[in-house]
């Protein structure tokens, strides 16, 4: 979807870089920036921060053949927080992909890496956390269906190539500015059966104008209270239920 459109939170946390994946393809050629913060950045469910703010932004060129590339980051803690050795402050998406119609139907196809800056978690038992995607989605209506599959290992998971997440998401335009947004989606780490897990979300957003956007959303995993999503320095629970607020201005 197009960045400049709405709020990004954890789940998008869709990232971010998940919202952008899914809109239909714009009539004309467009470029972007957006700036934000989050009470706390949550991805797939999970906490990216311990419970902290986040800092965002990002930029998108969108061509009017349907092609499109973007970049996006944000502030983390969570590599920081996995060991006393382990580095890494920032999260760098950049992706590109294709957008196009038939038969009454949006589709989307790209890929996306996932660049922690100068990361060490290698240093905390895994591997690097840096992960590679390839994605699809279909939208039927206000619904989109997202499957992503990593072919690297995934976000520094040992032998984890192969990970998938599907993500079932809509959006319901509210009038006077609001949409709900709900969202399910199920993360399927390969070979490490017990970090899978499925969240949820409602997310309300509310556009005031002139690019400013702001947001609410209800989160809940599968995972909370599990060891296997308990922090190693902080014990922060990664998967525990949240209430995220946000606000982003696009430009």
């Amino acid at each position: 979807m197009n960045l400049k459109s709405k709020i990004v939170l954890a789940l998008l946390a869709t990232s971010s870089a998940a919202f952008a994946q899914t809109a239909p393809a714009a009539p004309e050629s467009t470029l972007g920036y957006n700036v934000g913060v989050v009470s706390e950045y949550r991805y797939r469910g999970l906490a990216q921060t311990k419970g902290d703010p986040a800092l965002q932004g990002g930029v998108d060129y969108a061509h009017a053949s349907g092609l499109y590339v973007g970049a996006w980051g944000s502030s983390i803690k969570w590599i920081k927080d996995a060991g006393s050795d382990a580095k890494g402050p920032v999260e760098l998406d950049l992706y590109g992909g294709y957008k196009f119609e038939a038969a009454g139907l949006a589709y989307d196809v790209g890929y996306l890496r996932y660049e922690y800056v100068g990361n060490t978690y290698s240093k905390t038992g895994g591997v690097n956390a840096n992960t590679d995607e390839v994605y699809g989605a279909v939208t039927a209506g206000p619904a989109t269906l997202k499957y992503s599959y990593a072919f690297s290992d995934l976000f520094g998971f040992t032998n984890s190539k192969g990970s998938t997440y599907w993500d079932l998401s809509a959006t319901f335009d509210l009038g006077n500015g609001y949409s709900l947004v709900p969202h399910a989606g199920r993360q399927a780490v390969a070979n490490n059966a017990a970090y899978s897990y499925t969240d949820i979300a409602l997310t309300l957003n509310k556009d005031f104008g002139e690019g400013l956007v702001g947001s609410v959303s209800a989160i809940s995993t599968s995972g909370k209270g599990k060891a296997a999503f308990e922090s190693v320095v902080s014990k922060y629970d990664t998967a525990k239920n949240a209430l995220v607020v946000g606000v982003k201005y696009s430009f």
